[in-house]
């Protein structure tokens, strides 16, 4: 892995309204972590956790406070707005890999999330790196390195009425896909990097992100149009594997959630149910 990064831990969801997201995710089928809320920030979230990686909701809880571009997002929409990177090795060996490969990393900066657990308030801590916008370009992204990765995983949060179990690909829509090429070619290098006419698929790990026009999205998606108002570049939907489709569009229809079945046979929630994210469910492939 010859930037450090070993695939995506988490993609950021920002919401206006956090019990109402909390609420609308958890008849999504989803079973959410108890609240956190960011120390020495003006925000807190939920996050629903996989195996490997998750999904957090992350909303504003004091405006007064440091926010980090939350309020100019929410201002615009709500919906996925940034993907965090999964480091392979600890936060320093990973900013010289990417200073090797003449990327500009920042420096490591520790967070901790107060979390409020049955037995107590615990506070799990991580490490985060950024890179220039031009070097990860169409995705605001950080690489976040888990410090005590075992209060974030609790057994009760890793399963899910609706059988997701976990991340499969991010989609990310811009205006064309030709002039990010260079900059991803660097970071994952070249054979990660595949194209197929315009559309852009960067494999990271396990996990894909597929860079296309909004036409191409529509074509690879029959019927799932992001709106002609959809801001550009912006995560418009998330793929998330699934045990059993078909268990999970009877939880889909028993908590009366719409969804349409896609001719390659992926379940697709539209981005009003689920805070402006569309989200695709696709069976987990055996191995």
């Amino acid at each position: 892995m010859r930037s450090g990064i070993a695939g995506i831990d988490h993609v950021i969801v920002g919401v206006r309204d956090l019990d109402r997201a909390r609420m609308g995710w958890t008849r999504l089928g989803f079973n959410l972590s108890p609240r956190g809320r960011h120390i020495g920030q003006g925000t807190a979230n939920y996050c629903i956790m996989f195996a490997r990686d998750y999904i957090e909701l992350l909303g504003i809880v004091d405006p007064s406070d440091f926010v980090h571009r939350l309020d100019s997002f929410l201002a615009r929409r709500e919906g996925a707005m940034a993907a965090a990177f999964a480091p392979s090795s600890p936060p320093e060996a990973v900013r010289a890999a990417l200073l090797e490969l003449g990327l500009h990393p920042s420096e490591p900066r520790p967070l901790g999330r107060q979390l409020e657990l049955p037995e107590g308030t615990v506070v799990p801590r991580f490490s985060l790196i950024t890179l220039a916008p031009d070097e990860t370009p169409g995705l605001d992204s950080i690489i976040c390195a888990h410090l005590s990765p075992q209060l974030m995983r609790q057994p009760e949060w890793l399963r899910h009425p609706n059988g997701a179990c976990g991340l499969k690909a991010i989609h990310v829509l811009v205006a064309e896909t030709a002039s990010l090429l260079p900059a991803y070619d660097r970071l994952f290098g070249l054979p990660q990097v595949t194209t197929t006419d315009a559309v852009a698929v960067v494999h990271v790990g396990d996990h894909r992100i597929v860079f296309s026009t909004p036409d191409d999205f529509l074509t690879m998606h029959p019927g799932l149009d992001p709106g002609a108002d959809f801001p550009l570049p912006g995560i418009v939907a998330l793929e998330l594997a699934v045990a059993d489709r078909d268990a999970t569009a009877d939880h889909l229809t028993q908590w009366q959630v719409a969804f349409d079945e896609l001719p390659d046979g992926s379940l697709v929630v539209p981005a009003r149910e689920a805070n402006g994210a569309i989200l695709l469910f696709s069976e987990q492939r055996a191995g």
